[in-house]
């Protein structure tokens, strides 16, 4: 008789989540760097809400947004208009597109996994943290911006949501290229920001590190769940 061998449990999870046993598996570098991200979003919270008017780094963010100053035309003033899109209302046709196909994949555990990190990030974290700073917008924005500068909603919004494509589309075998990508396309938002004069580079800063590190938390809260949906995907 022959037997088949079927993978023990530990296995089975790593080949399901992209996690391995060990010091260094993916899902531990997930947690650890999501805390260290919302620590350093957090310190940086601290740091302007003491001094809203003049915080500790304005000299910086007061000699980048010099560097800024323009002309704001040609193709920069184009991609930074295309970024002011992606992140404004209008630009919320990408995640719904996201969630519906998840749903046609009949893929619920990741649907509320990315609904609630996508809704409730943007709706909690970054809404909080707005009215909790209160931070004034540096002078005439090229664009139309809302209440509080700190922290960036767009560098917020763009960071979440490469880790969330990163975590539900990407095959782990690609997703090295995939942060790479991510990294050089949530600087660039962070750019197109203080290119506008909507925000200061603070804030950007402290936008991203919040995205990231709400999106990498949630990951870790939903990955036993993802881990089952995966399972049952593999053996249909």
């Amino acid at each position: 008789m022959t037997h088949t061998h079927s993978p023990a449990p530990a296995q089975r999870d790593a080949a399901t989540t992209g996690t391995r046993p060990g010091r260094f598996a993916p899902g531990r570098v997930r947690l650890l760097t999501g805390l260290a991200f919302a620590a350093a979003a957090g310190v940086i919270a601290l740091l302007v809400s003491l001094n809203t008017a003049h915080p500790v780094f304005q000299g910086w963010d007061n000699h980048w947004l010099a560097w800024m100053g323009g002309p704001h035309t040609g193709f920069p003033h184009a991609v930074a208009m295309t970024l002011n899109w992606f992140g404004a209302p209008s630009g919320i046709v990408v995640p719904i597109a996201l969630a519906v196909l998840l749903a046609g994949l009949r893929r619920w555990w990741s649907l509320l996994f990315f609904a609630t990190a996508y809704l409730g990030g943007s709706m909690v974290v970054v809404q909080v943290l707005k009215h909790a700073v209160d931070r004034a917008r540096p002078a005439h924005p090229l664009v139309q911006v809302d209440h509080g500068s700190f922290p960036s909603g767009h560098a917020f919004a763009a960071a979440l949501l490469v880790v969330l494509v990163g975590a539900l589309f990407v095959p782990l075998a690609r997703r090295g290229w995939w942060w790479l990508f991510s990294v050089l396309f949530v600087v660039t938002m962070m750019w197109s920001r203080t290119w506008l004069h909507a925000h200061w580079l603070s804030d950007t800063v402290a936008g991203a590190l919040a995205g990231a590190a709400t999106a990498l938390l949630l990951w870790c809260a939903f990955a036993p769940l993802l881990a089952r949906e995966a399972e049952r995907r593999r053996l249909r």
